[in-house]
Parts: C-alpha cells; sequence; structure tokens
C-alpha cells in the first residue's frame, strides 16, 4: 500500500505543465479512460456526479469550491444544500452546464458516457476516476487533490489513510481467516462474490468471503445454501440502523446450527460506510476488522 501511494503521488508530481493562451498555467493530466485533460488554472468552481467524489472533495477541505452535487449526496450536511445535477446514473447536462463549472469530476462506473461527450461539446472540463477498490480509492483522493490545486493536503490525508489501512493488514496478516458472508440485500437475500469492492475490503480486514467463487456478481442465495456453508461471521450491509434491517438481524438467530449464529457474531454496517468509494471506506474496513476479528486489540 505504501508503495503504490508513493508511486500514484510520483506520477502525478510529472503533470505536464505549460503554457497556455489566455492562462497563465496549464497543466495536463490523464483521467481513468486515458484521456488527457487539461485545466486552465486552479478550479474554483467544481461539479460532482457522484456522492463518493463529493465526499472526497469536502475532505480535502474543497467543499467551498463545490457549485453542484448529484443525488443522495448528503454526507457531510453541507453538502445537501448545493445543487443537484440529478442522479449519477440520470444526470442533467443542461443543469450542469448552467452552473459554469471549470471543472467536473465523474466516475467510469455509472455516468453515462453520452453525458460527458455533451458537456466537453459546452466547453467544460470533465475528468474521470474509476476506483475498483479500497487501494485506489485512496489513490484517487490523491489524484483529486493534485487537480484541484492541494497536492501537499491530498498527499498528507492519502498517507493518514493508508497507514490505517496498512495497520489493519499488520494485525490480521497472520491470523487465520474466518469465513463472512456478507448480505447486501434481504428480500430476496444477495450477496457479492470476489469481483467486487465488498470482496475486497472482506479480504483486507482478515476474512474469507463465503462466496467469492459465486459465478454471478451480485447472487441470490437461498437460506439453505448459508446453513449449508456455516459462516463464522454475518454482516448485513443496512441502510439504516434499526426497523427492518435489526429485525433481520434477529431472524438470523433462529438458525443455531450456523456457526456465526452460535456464537453471537451477526453483525450490522452502515452502507455508506462500505459501499461508496469514499474516504469513509477506511471506517467501514475498520468497522469490518473489529468484526471478523475481535480477538485482537484495536485500540
Amino acid at each position: 500500500m505504501k508503495m503504490r501511494l508513493k508511486f500514484i503521488i510520483s506520477f502525478l508530481s510529472m503533470a505536464i505543465i505549460f503554457g497556455c493562451v489566455g492562462a497563465p498555467l496549464c497543466m495536463t493530466f490523464k483521467d481513468a479512460l486515458g484521456r488527457e485533460v487539461q485545466l486552465k488554472g486552479e478550479p474554483h468552481r467544481i461539479v460532482a456526479l457522484a456522492p463518493s467524489i463529493t465526499e472526497i472533495l469536502y475532505f480535502l477541505g474543497l467543499g467551498d469550491r463545490v457549485v453542484g452535487v448529484t443525488q443522495f449526496s448528503y454526507y457531510p450536511q453541507e453538502a445537501k444544500l448545493k445543487p443537484k445535477v440529478g442522479s449519477y446514473i440520470d444526470l442533467n447536462a443542461e443543469k450542469i452546464i448552467s452552473l459554469a463549472p471549470d471543472l467536473v469530476i465523474g466516475t467510469a462506473d455509472g455516468n453515462q458516457p453520452g453525458v460527458v461527450d455533451l458537456l466537453e461539446q459546452a466547453d467544460i472540463t470533465v475528468f474521470i476516476v474509476n476506483p475498483r477498490d479500497i487501494h485506489q480509492t485512496v489513490e484517487t483522493i490523491a489524484i483529486v487533490g493534485h487537480l484541484c490545486g492541494v497536492p501537499g493536503r491530498a498527499n498528507a490525508l492519502s498517507a493518514q489513510l493508508s497507514q490505517r489501512i496498512d495497520r489493519i493488514l499488520d494485525k490480521t496478516r497472520s491470523r487465520r481467516k474466518p469465513m463472512v458472508f456478507l448480505q447486501i440485500n434481504l428480500k430476496p437475500i444477495m450477496t457479492i462474490n470476489k469481483d467486487t469492492f465488498l470482496n475486497d475490503l472482506i479480504q483486507l480486514a482478515g476474512g474469507r468471503n463465503m462466496t467469492e467463487d459465486e459465478r454471478i456478481t451480485y447472487p441470490r442465495i437461498s437460506l439453505e445454501e448459508v446453513i449449508r456453508k456455516k459462516p463464522e461471521v454475518i454482516i448485513i450491509s443496512s441502510m439504516e440502523r434499526g426497523r427492518r434491517f435489526e429485525k433481520a438481524r434477529q431472524d438470523w438467530f433462529k438458525w443455531t446450527s450456523i456457526p456465526a449464529v452460535k456464537h453471537g457474531r451477526v453483525y450490522l454496517i452502515d452502507s455508506d460506510l462500505i459501499d461508496r468509494p469514499s474516504p469513509r471506506i477506511v471506517e467501514g474496513l475498520e468497522a469490518m476488522a473489529r468484526y471478523i476479528h475481535p480477538e485482537v486489540k484495536w485500540e
């Protein structure tokens, strides 16, 4: 992790710098799609095309530069007050253009390419990110910071996140990896295979994903299959802290032949902490590690 972060910071420090017509300084960065994106000076009006990008910008102390966000961008609280530009899979290009951004940051996983094309035709600079795991999420935070002219702050904050990840790896590396069942939907019961962000979290937290070898990325799974495979930890990804998710957690305790149930290791985890490639993903990793390895002294 330390070497990866050093590499990305080194790479960013070599961004091409040259003079531009009508601007004192230009920098060119290559985005996740391999496009060369030219910035004419430091951006001060930024539109974020996914909630995770909004969180990254606020984490970097750039909330005052954010002029537009997508639906469900409710963290931190101040983001709720920003103008909305649609959902990240159904963007309103006209609204984005009306906000006169000097930088739009989008994601390859969800944003429609056609909208990006429309924005570029309107002479709006668009930079695309595409973090696929927790390491790439930390790298993306560094990238966004360099794009926005705060490289020192971005490097420092990314390094802090990396240290927290390394601490978990150090504490779990030599331990036995319990089998984990992660439930991401209540009815039908759904989970994840190895080709997901969530599988990466389970592995980094020192666990083994019960359904890593499923062919479908987000497979449905029967109660009988969970009982048969006998997971040692059950974690339910929850969008709320009570009501139906707590009831779903309690419902598992009917099935005492499951080791996770027998030993009281059925947990809820905030879905925002594990679903979004944002700085809070490290908090989600820490929570998972505590659930998977309660025997470790984490403080």
